[in-house]
């Protein structure tokens, strides 16, 4: 972690899903080579295959900070800022509580970060006037850590 940092995340796809990328990256390279080895061929063959390498790359640099800033303890998520004193309450969200609070019934102005790849993470309920989105759904992979560093960093805040 880097200074002033109380957590850090990035939401990286698991070796299971680089394994499934290489294989898709393969075939579709493959499929539209078919043995054709003219050189403008196998050239579009390698940037077939490097697209699905680059977008689960691309996918998966997404961090998650809670961060000393400015006097202030801020959550980042990609280049989304949430001051903890705009925080009302945090929740960690199971498999099944996370499911349902990315499902269609849940307030449409709601900040949502989700990767398919990750079945739980937080939500964190706003209490700011100004602000008309009424809560964050975040994906993570350690929920009560994220969850501590937050509460953690609330404590000073609401003295």
């Amino acid at each position: 972690m880097r200074s002033g940092e109380r957590y850090a995340e990035r939401m990286r796809l698991p070796v299971a899903g680089w394994l499934a990328v290489i294989v898709v990256a393969v075939i579709a390279g493959a499929l539209s080579n078919l043995g054709d080895m003219r050189w403008w061929r196998v050239a579009a063959s390698v940037a077939i295959m490097l697209v699905p390498v680059v977008g689960a790359w691309w996918l998966g640099r997404l961090p998650v900070r809670v961060v000393d800033a400015d006097g202030e303890v801020w959550l980042h998520v990609d280049d989304a800022r949430l001051p903890m004193s705009a925080v009302a309450e945090v929740e960690v969200l199971e498999p099944v509580a996370y499911s349902d609070a990315l499902g269609v019934a849940q307030h449409p102005l709601a900040f949502v970060v989700q990767r398919p790849w990750i079945n739980r993470g937080l939500r964190i309920v706003l209490d700011d006037p100004e602000d008309p989105t009424p809560y964050w759904v975040v994906a993570s992979r350690r929920p009560e850590r994220l969850k501590a560093a937050l509460t953690a960093a609330q404590r000073p805040a609401r003295a």
